[in-house]
């Protein structure tokens, strides 16, 4: 690679422009050269893509493998120093999210049924009551509260929980433990610490409702004996993390951004019919799940650059969400934008699962949230707001409000 100078080393990850901008370096990047060379702490060459329409692309196509997981810790665990690797590592039973066809498609297919647009339009209602009740259980609460402790983390939770069968009495114990295991800067033995806890947890969990399934979508999947208990845990393991956590942390970056942007605020809250092209909009100008790991199975041609086999690919959706060249004013929160387009729900084999019941959720909470509380404000200064920097799902940590 030439102009070596230019060549970022490490992946830029500080939102350096702003909590809700992408790292500077980024946007310089996709205006310069939207796949472009990146060099890994480590000294191994690999490439980064900030693009829009290179992000979709390379997204879409398969001999981009999924399998660059390097363990547990690289499937989920965007670490900007990964070591170099000549081959994509050996798969973890269940997690689908870092396989390929036709392993990703055979587990994949035993749980679109339970996603499906109309089943979760179903749900609807119940997720209303849900979030009724814990808006409830905040106004009862003396301001100033944490939005992430009071809101947030429960209503999400709530939901995976009932869904997958999982006890919502053993919350603080998987939260704990995901939150660990999603934290950048953590010695090893600590995240597969965090990791083995949550898997030994769903092992017992699965096994259980193998020998007796209730109502749930965890049952459903163990009466398929084609499943094996190590493929239930890791399906579990999935779901529960994706289930809370990304969900969780729109709802409360969200909620920051929109108080940000008082003119927009007061829009949402006039015209509530605004909420599904604000939670759209919200998705794409936060991209709380971010940067995405591939491996070139072959030569391969993206953006007019040759990708070599082998090479470790880096995807910023973050970057890709606010693209000039297909967003007009990219940096710039509008609800009234058609944002549709966008790729925070990923694109292609391994676009999100879950992304109904996440849409469902949002607009739910949103619009609980804005009726229920019209006074609703910081309680500290926007600057003193802790961000999740040291978090592989960008959010906050906490967020404290109050209202009058």
């Amino acid at each position: 690679m030439s102009d070596t100078a230019s060549v970022p080393h490490g992946l830029p990850t500080e939102r350096d422009a702003g909590p809700f901008d992408p790292p500077r370096e980024i946007t310089r990047l996709r205006a310069v050269r939207p796949v472009s060379p990146l060099l890994f702490p480590d000294g191994h060459a690999g490439w980064l893509v900030t693009g829009y329409d290179e992000a979709r692309a390379l997204l879409a196509d398969t001999r981009f493998s999924s399998r660059l997981d390097i363990g547990i810790v690289h499937a989920l665990d965007a670490t900007p120093d990964m070591p170099a690797q000549t081959e994509p590592s050996p798969q973890i039973p269940g997690l689908f999210v870092a396989m390929d066809p036709p392993d990703h498609t055979r587990l994949r297919r035993k749980l679109i049924g339970a996603f499906t647009v109309r089943r979760m339009k179903q749900l609807e209602e119940h997720i209303a009551e849900v979030v009724e009740r814990q808006l409830d259980e905040m106004s009862n609460l003396t301001p100033p509260v944490d939005l992430v402790r009071a809101f947030a983390l429960p209503v999400p939770s709530l939901v995976i929980c009932e869904l997958l069968g999982v006890p919502y009495a053993d919350r603080e114990t998987f939260q704990t433990n995901s939150a660990k295991f999603l934290l950048r800067d953590q010695p090893l033995e600590e995240k597969m610490g965090a990791y083995g806890a949550m898997m030994g947890y769903l092992a017992e969990l699965v096994t259980a409702k193998r020998a007796e399934p209730g109502e749930d979508i965890l049952s459903d999947l163990a009466r398929d004996e084609d499943l094996s208990i190590e493929e239930l845990t890791g399906i579990s393991f999935l779901l529960l993390l994706a289930g809370h956590e990304t969900t969780a942390n729109m709802l409360a970056l969200g909620t920051f951004a929109l108080l940000e942007n008082p003119e927009q605020l007061a829009e949402l809250r006039a015209d509530p019919d605004l909420t599904p092209d604000a939670v759209e909009e919200l998705m794409r100008y936060l991209s709380v799940a971010d940067i995405f790991y591939r491996y070139a199975t072959e030569d391969l041609e993206l953006g007019g650059e040759t990708i070599p086999a082998g090479s470790t690919v880096v995807v910023s959706l973050l970057a890709a969400n606010h693209d000039p060249r297909r967003f007009d004013n990219p940096d710039t929160l509008d609800i009234h934008r058609k944002a549709r387009g966008h790729v925070s729900f990923g694109h292609g084999v391994h676009q999100c699962l879950g992304q109904q019941l996440a849409r469902v959720e949002m607009r739910a909470g949103f619009a609980g949230l804005l009726r229920r509380f019209p006074a609703l404000r910081l309680a500290v200064p926007a600057g003193e707001v802790p961000l999740r920097t040291d978090m592989n799902i960008y959010g906050v940590h906490e967020l404290p409000v109050t209202w009058s």
